[in-house]
Parts: C-alpha cells; sequence; structure tokens
C-alpha cells in the first residue's frame, strides 16, 4: 500500500485503484479542494502532490477560471536554468581539447583537479536541480509501479555515483589511475530532462484553455434589486428568487426568467448561435451571456451549480479526466514496459562487457545508460490522455458536450444514425394551422377542450394546442391521464375528452380519415378530439423542418452514414418529412420501448448505431443506443440519459461531433503509434546494435533530447487539435 494511501480515495488500497486503470474510471463529483491525475483519474487526493503510479503532477479536479497553477512549472524552469549554468562548465571540461582554449586549463588543473570541479559543479545539478526525479523515482520504487521518472534517475545514478567512485578511487590510490568519469553525463541529462519537463507543462496548460474560455464568462458580481435600492453582490451571494438587474453590456450573472424589460442577448459562447436573441418578459435568460443595449430585471432560477454553464464545465472537465479503452493497451504495455527496460539495461550492460572493443567498461556504461534514458514511457503515457483532453474540450467550444472519452471512441465507428422527428429534425415548436369542429361544436369549443385537457401534458402537440385555444381561461380538468405515444384523456365539465391520435378502425370512406390523411401527405399531423368516445372534431399541427437537418443528413450520407427516423407520429406525415430532410428510412408510429426495440435491431444487425432525440419518450433509445444524441433544447432526462448533447440543437453540430470524434482518436493513433516506433527503434540504437556494422553508439545525452522531444512532439500533435472543425455557421 502507498505510504500517502491517506490521499486516495479508494475502497480498495491504491494497487487495486491501479488495476482499475484497465477499468472505465469511477465518476467522481467535482469537488473543491481535490487533486487527480490527468493519466490515473481514479487517484483523487485532498492537496497537491505527484501522482502514485505515474509521477506526473496532480491537478485541480474541479477547474477555475483562474490561470494554471504555475508553481511547479516555475520550479521547473528555475532548476533547469540554474543547472544549465552549472553543467554548461561540466560539459566543457569533459570534452576536454574539443573546446578551443581550454587545454591549458585542464592541464593546469590536472586529472584529479579537472574531476574536482567537475564533481562540484555536477553535484547541485544531480541533488537539487534533479531532485524532483529523485524523489519520484523513489516513490515509484518504495509503491512498486516504476516510471518514466525511475528510468530517469536510474540514469543519472548509475552516472552520478559511479564517476564519484572513480574520483575517491583515483584520490586513494598511489598508482597512475586514469578514471573514468560521467559527471557531464549525469549533469546533462538531468537539465535536459528539466528542459523536457519545462516544455511539457507548458504545453499541457493549454489543453485546459477550453474550461477557462467558459469560466470566464461567467461574472464576478451582480445587481441585486430590493425594493427601490440596488446593491452589488457578489456571486456566492445570490439566491434563488433574487431580483437582478442586468444593464447595458453586462454579462447575466445566473440562469433565470426576465421580468420586466427586453433586450437582445449574444448566447453565441453557450449555443453557438451568432446571431443575439431578442428577449421579452417570460423568456428564459442563460447566465454567461453578453446583454445588448437593453436593461431588464430578471428573477433568478438557477444559480451556482445548477446554472446551465456550470453543468456544462463540470461535464467537460469529468470528460476530460475519463479514459478512452483504447488507452488499455497503453496501460498494459506500460505495466511490463519499465521491467523490461529494466532487464534489457543490464543485458545491454553486460554484453558490452562481455564482448564489446576496449575500453569494455565505459562502452558499457554508455550503452546501458542510454537505454535506461530513452526508454522512457513517458510519450506513451501521454498519447491518450492529452489527445482527449483537447478534443473534448474543442468539443465544448463548438457547442457539443461529450460525456466521456469512452463515448468519443464510439463516436468514431458510429455508421447508421436514427432521428426522432418532432424538436430533432424539425423546430420542436409546432403550431396549430387548422382545426375542423363537428356539430354540435365550433372550433373556439372544440380548441377549448382540448386545450383543457393538453394543458396538464408536456408533448409539444400539447403545447401548440393550449396555444392555439388562447389566453381565456381554460375549464379545470381532472383524472388525467397519458399512453405514451397514443393520446391523453380527462374529464372536462362533465364530459369525458380524449385528444390524440385518430383511430385505426375507422372507415378510409369517412369525412375525418379523408381529412386526416390529406394533412398527413402534407406534413401535418393529425390530432383528433373526442368527447364521450364521439368524434368532435380534428386539429391540424405542424411543424418546420429545421433549416440546416437536409443539409446534417447530406454529410452524414457524404461520411456514408446511413439515417434512418424513428418516430410516434403517423407513417404518412413522417414519410413527408423524411423525403424533405433526405432520410434513407423511416419507421413510424412507435412508442417508446418500440423505438428502442428498432435500436436493438440495429445493433443486432452488426450497425454501431447513434440515436439523435429530445423528448422523455427517446430516453429508452437514447440509452440503448451506442451512443445517444441529446438536444440541448430538449428535456434534462433525454440529456442526462445521452452521451452527447448537442447546447443548441443544431444537427450541423451532430455532424461535426463524428468528424472530432474522427480526429481525436486519429491523433491518439498517431500518438500511440509514434511512442511504439519511438522505443521499437530507439532502445536497440542506444543498445548499439548500429555499432558492429557503422560504429555509431548513442550517446546518453542525445538519449535524453530524444526522450524529452518524443513528450514534446506528442502533446503538440495533440493540440492540432484546437484547431480542428469550425463551428457551424
Amino acid at each position: 500500500m502507498h505510504p500517502n494511501a491517506e490521499h486516495v480515495q479508494s475502497e480498495h488500497d491504491c494497487r487495486a485503484g491501479h488495476a482499475r486503470t484497465n477499468a472505465e474510471p469511477e465518476p467522481r463529483p467535482s469537488t473543491p479542494g481535490k487533486y487527480t491525475c490527468p493519466m490515473h483519474p481514479e487517484i483523487v487526493s485532498g492537496q497537491p502532490g505527484n501522482c502514485p503510479i505515474c509521477g506526473m503532477a496532480l491537478e485541480p479536479v474541479a477547474p477555475t477560471a483562474e490561470p494554471d497553477d504555475r508553481t511547479e512549472l516555475n520550479d521547473m524552469t528555475r532548476r533547469f536554468w540554474i543547472g544549465a549554468v552549472l553543467a554548461a562548465p561540466v560539459l566543457a571540461l569533459a570534452m576536454g581539447e574539443m573546446v578551443p582554449g581550454l587545454n591549458r586549463l585542464i592541464e593546469a588543473l590536472g586529472e584529479r583537479g579537472n574531476l574536482l570541479v567537475q564533481f562540484a559543479l555536477s553535484t547541485p545539478v544531480y541533488l537539487w536541480a534533479g531532485w524532483p526525479f529523485l524523489e519520484r523515482a523513489w516513490k515509484s520504487v518504495v509503491n512498486r509501479t516504476p516510471n518514466m521518472f525511475t528510468l530517469i534517475s536510474l540514469g543519472t545514478s548509475a552516472a552520478y555515483l559511479f564517476s564519484v567512485f572513480q574520483l575517491i578511487v583515483s584520490a586513494t590510490s598511489h598508482a597512475a589511475h586514469a578514471a573514468t568519469s560521467y559527471f557531464e553525463a549525469a549533469a546533462v541529462i538531468t537539465v535536459l530532462a528539466l528542459l523536457g519537463q519545462v516544455l511539457e507543462l507548458r504545453a499541457r496548460s493549454k489543453t485546459g484553455s477550453a474550461i477557462r474560455s467558459l469560466l470566464a464568462l461567467s461574472p464576478q458580481t451582480a445587481r441585486r434589486v430590493v425594493g427601490d435600492r440596488e446593491e452589488e453582490i457578489p456571486m456566492e451571494q445570490v439566491h434563488v428568487g433574487d431580483i437582478l438587474r442586468v444593464r447595458p453590456g453586462d454579462r447575466v450573472p445566473v440562469d433565470g426568467v426576465l421580468l420586466e424589460g427586453n433586450s437582445e442577448l449574444n448566447e453565441a459562447m453557450i449555443t453557438g448561435e451568432p446571431m443575439p436573441v431578442t428577449k421579452k418578459a417570460g423568456d428564459t435568460v442563460i447566465g454567461g451571456t453578453v446583454n445588448g443595449s437593453g436593461s431588464f430585471l430578471f428573477r433568478a432560477e438557477r444559480v451556482g451549480g445548477d446554472t446551465l454553464l456550470a453543468q456544462i464545465v463540470d461535464l467537460v472537465a469529468k470528460a476530460q479526466r475519463s479514459q478512452a479503452p483504447v488507452q488499455k493497451l497503453a496501460d498494459k504495455v506500460s505495466e511490463w514496459f519499465v521491467p523490461a527496460v529494466l532487464l534489457l539495461a543490464v543485458i545491454t550492460f553486460g554484453g558490452w562487457l562481455l564482448l564489446g572493443p576496449e575500453p569494455r567498461l565505459p562502452f558499457a556504461f554508455n550503452a546501458a545508460v542510454a537505454v535506461l534514458i530513452i526508454a522512457c514511457p513517458c510519450a506513451l503515457g501521454l498519447a491518450t490522455p492529452m489527445a482527449v483532453m483537447v478534443g473534448i474540450g474543442r468539443g465544448a467550444q463548438l457547442g457539443i458536450l461529450i460525456r466521456d472519452a469512452a463515448v468519443l471512441e464510439k463516436m468514431e465507428k458510429i455508421n447508421v444514425v436514427a432521428f426522432d422527428k418532432t424538436g430533432t429534425l424539425t423546430e420542436g415548436n409546432p403550431t396549430v394551422v387548422e382545426t375542423v369542429a363537428f356539430k354540435p361544436y365550433s372550433q373556439p369549443e372544440l380548441l377549448r377542450l382540448a386545450g383543457a385537457v393538453e394543458a396538464l401534458s408536456e408533448h409539444p402537440l400539447g403545447r401548440a394546442i393550449v396555444r392555439a385555444a388562447g389566453e381565456h381561461p381554460l375549464p379545470k380538468a381532472t383524472g388525467f391521464e397519458a399512453t405514451v405515444g397514443s393520446g391523453v384523456k380527462a374529464e372536462v365539465e362533465t364530459h369525458l375528452v380524449y385528444v390524440g391520435k385518430p383511430s385505426k378502425d375507422e372507415t378510409p370512406e369517412s369525412v375525418s380519415s379523408q381529412l386526416a390523411n390529406r394533412w398527413r401527405h402534407e406534413g401535418k399531423t393529425a390530432v383528433v378530439v373526442l368527447v364521450d368516445d364521439q368524434p368532435a372534431g380534428l386539429i391540424a399541427i405542424a411543424d418546420s423542418l429545421k433549416r440546416n437537418s437536409a443539409n446534417a443528413v447530406k454529410r452524414l450520407h457524404d461520411l456514408k452514414i446511413r439515417s434512418v427516423m424513428l418516430t410516434g407520429d403517423n407513417q404518412v406525415t413522417a414519410q413527408s418529412i423524411a423525403e424533405a430532410a433526405g432520410i434513407d428510412g423511416v419507421i413510424a408510429e412507435l412508442s417508446p420501448e418500440q423505438k428502442q426495440t428498432e435500436i436493438a435491431k440495429l445493433q443486432a444487425g452488426g450497425q454501431t448505431v447513434a440515436m439523435a432525440g429530445d423528448g422523455m419518450n427517446d430516453a429508452p433509445a437514447l440509452a440503448t443506443a451506442d451512443v445517444g444524441i441529446a438536444m440541448g433544447t430538449g428535456t434534462e432526462v433525454a440529456i442526462e440519459t445521452a452521451g452527447v448533447t448537442l447546447v443548441k440543437g443544431d444537427l450541423d453540430l451532430l455532424v461535426s461531433a463524428i468528424l472530432l470524434s474522427r480526429e481525436t482518436m486519429k491523433k491518439i493513433r498517431e500518438n500511440l503509434l509514434f511512442a511504439f516506433v519511438y522505443n521499437f527503434l530507439g532502445v536497440p540504437v542506444a543498445a548499439g546494435i548500429l555499432y558492429p556494422l557503422f560504429g555509431v553508439l548513442l550517446s546518453p545525452m542525445i538519449a535524453s533530447v530524444a526522450m524529452s522531444l518524443s513528450s514534446v512532439s506528442v502533446i503538440a500533435n495533440s493540440l492540432r487539435l484546437r484547431n480542428s472543425l469550425r463551428r457551424p455557421a
């Protein structure tokens, strides 16, 4: 068990926690004051420090708008520069005659004096500048989790201690002794490793830019209105129900409902919509959006962590800490990689000592240390988490919220997208376009009765009927019952009123059947109203296709992805909408359970299916699909069930999400390939495989440069995702 196990919040010991790196990470709340490892999210500590598994610095679990804590970067930078100043003369003295002007100085110092000066200068580099590596290496030994710092410290320690031993032997021996020194290797490798850490820390800080840009949207204060008085208060003091004023140019502090005044809000950073949105009394306002020229009062409805902006930030932060299934490959390799490198370094040393040319010991030592340094698995460990962090952050900037890295990986394989109709392909704002009442009822009376029942429903079609009933008071409905996918009924003024799908038992020759069929062919939804089981009339409801639905479906076709519509609406109506959108297939008149069944059928046929929906009735299908995609304009149930949320319900973003997943997985594979090839080629070269043919033996210092560049290359490749795709217009 780790000696600092009190910092690891786990049900089991840390060894069990380490084993979970090959499984799905447990979800953890974004608790302030907690720190976690970007490569091992199961490690959670109550204070800053280093990961006991990989040795990397722990990062805050809860994101903040403040710039990254630069303590470690500043410390590493200071150690690098001081170490570089001290290591430079050590390298010059070790190179001897190769440096012009040093011959006389070296002759004056003598061999032992030269070694003493190198010892004096390299010791603070090894012990002080390289202390973070030594400390993390020691913890890796104690915790039995060898990592990159184990190899770095073994290499520098072997070079430094061997040189000290040689210095002692030369100082105590009365015989002539040509001491072999590696002080310059210990010092320069330490400095180069520090340089790699500095470059890596700087690059890693850029991966959090997406979250910081979101957090920066939230203002620090709000203007609360109490009676005739206004006061400026910190955001922490804003409570639900407070009346707040937003002045021209201000950011809306929290989510709420506009009470007085009107204005235009720029919601681009939340929804991606570039055009300002007009807001009037009764409309919702989103925290973090920018007010235009008007001033208004609104009532706070969601504050703190309940605001949309806070939920987006929390979702993105959790997703960035999750692990993609492809990470299992890197984890499995890492389990045996470091021990294998240690064994290979021993074999290399022994092979050169037994079979190498004279002087054998220096050759053996050089090759063994070079193997230890060049084989550091840092690039392998960074390959997946860095790409995941940048990819999910980029998605958040585009208005695509991805729940975790596993969803990101699954999305790449999608070859069928199933769409709900209302609110997904269509605007989700249906309106009553025609009403036919049967005697003895009039159109207003028909809408009044139907509106009374639908007032208790949350269905979009029901809300359209309520709006059509006008602003007049509706009678009270009792005994409300809803049959999902069919209709609703209730008792209104002693009459049993049913509003829903027309009966299939009705003869095709009837007037109502003919009228309903005509509406359906026009893409309208026919709703029948029954009063005491007798037809009272029909209501036609239309919902226009979203302006970008057809374009999104076409883009899916370009990506070789098939589309299908799953809807509870009538087959004829659904077919009309599907043809306008370019959908490949339609399955209509489905209940929520039947939608779920259709998704399962597609999966059973070998398809990888994404389901896009926005309503409560879509939740079972969203949960069953390989990837559930919820419209951010839909119900909370749908959003909670889905793996991806499109903040503004834009279907172009669905295509962007698939493209982003493909780009991210491409970067992960490139990173892993680079890391594997780098080690596959680098380790044999460091061991001396080219020496018999070409006389090439890799210097430990060159190996250190290559090791640092490998990590920086992986991070730089991942950061290219920040510029991938463009926000749909």
